[in-house]
């Protein structure tokens, strides 16, 4: 595999509306029509903190985040291309993500997944969050997975 180089964007990258859009296929294929219910809070307007992984050039992954409240951020549409998952390529985003959000002084990250998504949880995990309770819009969802990190 080529080396992974991240780019710190937006939510206008032409290559992360289209990593989206793969994500979104990949999500409605775990969740059919409880993916519904999650795709009102997966808008993309306005992420300004975007990060986007390039394997020889070609777009293989992306995330973003977004400030939930005063010294906390929220990583939102976490994807890597499913032929490239297990390489390291989602830890460095995230990584890369952290990084950007200590620098605009942030010290806490958040984030929610869902139970199918294993390999999530395991990289989450992995990267050192840990599941607390619900929040947000997110509280009384069975389904989901909440996560916390202090990164400062």
């Amino acid at each position: 595999m080529s080396s992974i180089t991240l780019k710190r964007t937006d939510s206008d990258d032409p290559h992360f509306l289209n990593l989206v859009i793969a994500l979104d296929k990949d999500l409605d294929a775990r969740y059919g029509e409880q993916q519904a219910f999650f795709n009102q809070f997966n808008k993309l307007t306005h992420i300004k903190n975007v990060v986007v992984a390039y394997a020889g050039g070609v777009p293989v992954g992306c995330a973003g985040f977004k400030e939930y409240e005063a010294g906390t951020v929220e990583i939102k549409r976490m994807f890597v291309d499913d032929n490239l998952r297990g390489k390291g390529i989602a830890g460095k985003i995230l990584t890369e993500l952290e990084t950007w959000a200590t620098e605009l002084g942030y010290q806490t990250s958040i984030l929610e997944t869902a139970n199918k998504q294993h390999e999530a949880i395991r990289l989450y995990q992995k990267c050192g969050y840990e599941i607390t309770e619900n929040y947000g819009d997110y509280i009384g969802v069975e389904i989901s997975i909440c996560m916390r990190k202090g990164i400062k």
